[in-house]
Order: C-alpha cells, then sequence, then structure tokens
C-alpha cells in the first residue's frame, strides 16, 4: 500500500539519504521515496497501514524532521 506524505526538514540529498534509511528502518515500510521537487515530497510504501502517528515516531529518532498526510 502506498500513501503519500511531506516531510519538513528535507533540505539536502544528505536529509533525503538520512530520512529514507530512519523510514526504512521499521519493519512495516518495505519503501520510501523521498523527493526534492517539489520539496519533501514522499511516498511510503508499507506493509501494514501506519498512522501518522507512528511515522513521526519513528522520524523522532532524528532531530528536525515532521511528517504530514498528503489527501489524495
Amino acid at each position: 500500500m502506498k500513501q503519500k506524505f511531506q516531510i519538513n526538514g528535507i533540505r539536502c540529498g544528505g536529509c533525503v539519504a538520512t530520512v529514507k534509511k530512519n523510514l526504512e528502518a521499521h519493519p512495516n515500510i518495505e519503501k520510501a521515496e523521498i523527493f526534492l521537487a517539489p520539496k519533501g515530497a514522499t511516498l511510503i510504501t508499507m506493509k501494514e497501514n501506519l498512522s501518522i502517528d507512528e511515522l513521526q515516531k519513528q522520524l523522532s529518532k532524528l532531530n528536525g524532521y515532521t511528517i504530514t498526510e498528503i489527501k489524495q
């Protein structure tokens, strides 16, 4: 299942790599695609649907990033 999100705090390719690695460390996330254009646009493929709170909890291991869902 793929869902679209916006991750605030993404500024460069290094941010993308760090956040991607962090998100993909979660056992229910198969793949995270994070884009610089538009900045912070994210497509996450999950095995099981995760709430925005669960995703933010995973991101809270890093400093300075917040995630919001993009309604389709």
